[in-house]
């Protein structure tokens, strides 16, 4: 009897020592580490969120808002186009509040802000959506190097010189503008452009946390770096 369990003892599998000693702690640590950088991720983007709540607005609200201290520019970020240079479904929805806040603010211009690189006219596509919406040429204004959240609101402050500006996007993404709005010393008010259901929301959403925790340090920057191209003076909205 005391042989058999002897043999049973020896059957089993012992892991080399290296392994016991150094991987598996290795591994433990790197799991642990993962789970409190997911932790903070959420932390982070959980909090940008619900400070961004109050500054949101829908369209009569930023009527009043806009009788209180006119804005500056309506601030619509770009969203990626489709095969056929046409804006994509997100994009288009934010072009159209877009005109609408236009229309519904006397005249406040519009700031197109998005990536134009090669053949690749992201601005272009978004003006020529807001004509066809009878936004006038002479009130849309395109930054075509709006390649980032961060770069399209820092533009419209240092090269547009926008202090108080409507900013739309889809609400998911509303959140962080605001954010880095407001780190950059502007007042900024936010309108959801969200007209529909859209495809790969859940990658949306995901993408966005990250997106979040990232410009938490863009916002938390002492210095911003500033652009050299020409100021671009956008049309008093009282005129």
């Amino acid at each position: 009897m005391q042989h058999m369990d002897t043999q049973k003892k020896n059957s089993g599998v012992t892991l080399p020592l290296w392994i016991r000693k150094y991987l598996l702690p290795a591994v433990a640590l790197l799991l642990l580490t993962a789970v409190l950088f997911l932790i903070l991720i959420i932390t982070v983007s959980e909090v940008m969120q619900a400070k961004g709540e109050e500054k949101l607005c829908e369209i009569p609200q930023a009527q009043e808002l806009h009788t209180e201290a006119p804005f500056d520019c309506i601030l619509v970020l770009g969203a990626g186009l489709q095969s056929d240079g046409t804006p994509s479904a997100v994009l288009h929805d934010r072009v159209t509040v877009g005109a609408e806040l236009y229309r519904a603010l006397d005249g406040v211009p519009l700031l197109m802000s998005g990536d134009q690189t090669g053949d690749y006219n992201e601005v272009a596509a978004m003006k020529t959506l807001a004509l066809s919406l009878e936004v006038p040429e002479e009130m849309i204004y395109l930054d075509s190097k709006g390649y980032s959240t961060y770069e399209s609101i820092l533009r419209a402050k240092q090269v547009y010189g926008a202090k108080r500006i409507l900013i739309v996007t889809q609400a998911y993404h509303l959140h962080r503008a605001l954010y880095l709005a407001e780190s950059l010393e502007m007042e900024a008010y936010g309108v959801s452009a969200d007209l529909r259901p859209y495809k790969h929301q859940r990658k949306h959403d995901v993408r966005e946390a990250l997106a979040r925790f990232k410009d938490l340090f863009n916002g938390a920057k002492k210095e911003h770096p500033i652009y050299l191209d020409p100021a671009v003076f956008l049309k008093d909205p009282e005129i």
